[in-house]
């Protein structure tokens, strides 16, 4: 059997819901042209940031001098009479040195090794 011709047409939408789904239809296409606009700006930072070269950070330069090929470096440090060292570190030209004196106190002293001269010296003792 053949459908009746009514069903096969489609109605003329009353005027106030046509008014709604014109509503509908643009805020859609307005969200989705907001969406669409926040996908690429995501997508163009993430392209800058991996495209963008990052200049390495230097590493620490020393300050020491350098000798001529096929010498070493020579100096002296004067110390306390009976006085040891128990640890060291370098940074740059300063030289960092942990002595324990003969009477069990410690101390902190700071050579500079480019000038070859102490520049400070700090006692360590407990706080009370």
């Amino acid at each position: 059997m053949a459908a009746p011709l009514d069903d096969e047409q489609e109605k003329p939408l009353d005027p106030a819901v046509e008014r709604v789904r014109r509503k509908l239809v643009r805020f859609v296409a307005i969200n989705l042209g907001l969406l669409f606009l926040a996908l690429m700006a995501v997508v163009v930072a993430i392209v800058y940031r991996a495209s963008r070269v990052e200049e390495p950070v230097p590493a620490a330069v020393s300050e020491l001098p350098r000798p001529a090929d096929g010498t070493v470096l020579e100096g002296e440090i004067a110390l306390p009479r009976g006085a040891r060292i128990v640890s060291h570190a370098l940074s740059g030209s300063v030289l960092s040195l942990q002595l324990q004196l003969p009477d069990g106190e410690r101390s902190i002293l700071l050579y500079d090794t480019v000038r070859g001269e102490p520049v400070g010296r700090f006692a360590v003792r407990e706080a009370q």
